[in-house]
């Protein structure tokens, strides 16, 4: 029987090593894409969520400020907020001590005293600021284990004329009282600034 031959061999060029190889890469690349979409979307939540820790802080702090103006039976220095409110009570540059701490009388001219004070000052002979429960006996947890604020919230209190007064030629007139107050996140750099007026 006559013998059937082969036809040679022809060489392999690789192709298909090559296409694999590709489809490999861009495999790799979708699969690192993904995670670091993943990765970004878990930073902004957990940024997202110190910033309302640091926002409920300071909220927390204004109530405190209004429990100290106003009451109810909890605040020791509540009589310095009785109308007509008395100049002295309230220190240039806010009060370091005793009852004018974070007091601050309204600045004639340049920044407002709420934007020179430093409100990360924690040092009870240099604070100008008023921290959470200092004049109304309150609590506040700061500074622990969890997701909680890295330090307890502060605020400072100015006389300010009441934007309602319409009456210019008033000797003495009405006063509201400008609270400004920051609250901080689980780390001390995550900051939030509230204000708000306050009609005693």
């Amino acid at each position: 029987m006559p013998r059937r031959l082969r036809a040679p061999a022809r060489p392999q060029h690789g192709a298909s090593l090559i296409i694999v190889m590709l489809i490999l890469v861009v495999v790799s690349i979708l699969g690192i894409s993904g995670a670091q979409i993943s990765m970004m979307g878990e930073r902004g939540a957990r940024n997202d969520r110190d910033a309302q820790v640091a926002w409920q802080s300071a909220e927390a702090a204004l109530i405190d400020a209004e429990f100290d103006i106003h009451g109810p039976g909890t605040s020791l220095r509540k009589q310095l907020f009785v109308s007509p409110v008395t100049a002295s009570n309230f220190a240039a540059g806010c009060g370091t001590s005793g009852n004018t701490q974070g007091l601050c009388s309204l600045a004639v001219a340049g920044s407002a005293a709420w934007q020179t004070v430093d409100f990360t000052e924690t040092s009870a002979s240099k604070a100008r600021t008023t921290a959470f429960g200092t004049f109304t006996g309150r609590s506040f947890t700061a500074g622990g284990a969890g997701i909680q604020p890295a330090l307890v919230p502060r605020y400072v209190i100015e006389p300010i004329r009441d934007p309602n007064d319409r009456n210019l030629s008033n000797a003495e007139p009405e006063q509201v009282y400008r609270v400004t107050a920051m609250g901080f996140g689980p780390r001390p750099d995550i900051q939030v600034v509230l204000q708000m007026l306050y009609r005693n």
